[in-house]
């Protein structure tokens, strides 16, 4: 049989540190950290802010003025190209096109996005990281309370590792959080690029008024499953610490 791995002593008294700071860290955060965390998502969860009775108030009126096209030339040095041939919708050859471009400026410059829902989401995603960032710390905590599998404590082996991994899919529904709030964002964006490009189609005004009702109410539903979700990790702690000798 091969010898025991060595450890250097300075290395192992380090990494000896390192696991009393981590189990301090776990334990505070269970004992104090998500206690609180859940009750300070539950008033969060009954501010106004939270209970819009009328999704009307959350809309952001698109307005903006449909400026002339600006007629962009593809030349260069100041010396236009040579009239081009292309081929129009009727099958008629235009032989005048010099490879023009027309482009919208707006006016008013940027449009703005929703701002009572960017300001909610700012808020929110604070809470996302949090979750992430301590549930890993939890995680680390418990895989290092695993004993060895020949200690004959396989029992509480399996217990704490099925730990760790419900913490695995706390931290992975949180960070799907965080991609639904990128997609809102594109999605408006193409959106409100359709109005300004089509401004008298009245469906796409109302379609970007439905996206933001629906990422009003998603952003309800997140905050609320945050919130369910620090219950999780002080359930699994009386399981997972009594496993510990």
């Amino acid at each position: 049989m091969s010898s025991l791995l060595k450890v250097d002593s300075e290395l192992k008294a380090k990494v000896e540190t390192f696991r009393e700071q981590i189990t301090s860290e776990a334990e505070n955060l269970v004992a104090n950290f998500f206690p609180q965390k859940l009750i300070d998502l539950d008033h969060f969860l009954e501010e106004n802010i939270l209970n819009v009775s009328d999704l009307k108030e959350i809309h952001s009126e698109i307005q903006f003025q449909l400026p002339d096209p600006i007629r962009f030339t593809n030349s260069h040095d100041g010396v236009d190209m040579k009239p081009m041939k292309r081929k129009l919708e009727d099958g008629v050859i235009d032989g005048n096109w010099r490879g023009e471009t027309e482009m919208l400026v707006m006016p008013e410059g940027m449009m703005k996005c929703n701002a009572k829902l960017m300001d909610l989401i700012e808020r929110v995603k604070p809470e996302i990281r949090t979750l992430i960032e301590k549930c890993n710390t939890v995680k680390m905590w418990i895989q290092l309370l695993i004993p060895r599998i020949e200690d004959g404590n396989n029992f509480g082996v399996s217990i704490q590792e099925e730990t760790v991994a419900e913490l695995r899919m706390v931290e992975s529904e949180a960070a799907s959080y965080l991609d639904q709030i990128s997609r809102y964002y594109i999605t408006r964006a193409q959106l409100v690029s359709k109005i300004t490009k089509y401004p008298h189609v009245e469906d796409y005004r109302r379609t970007v008024s439905e996206i933001d009702e629906k990422e009003y109410i998603s952003l309800r539903i997140i905050v609320s499953e945050l919130r369910n979700q620090y219950i999780l990790p002080l359930c699994l702690f009386t399981a997972a610490s009594t496993t510990y000798v």
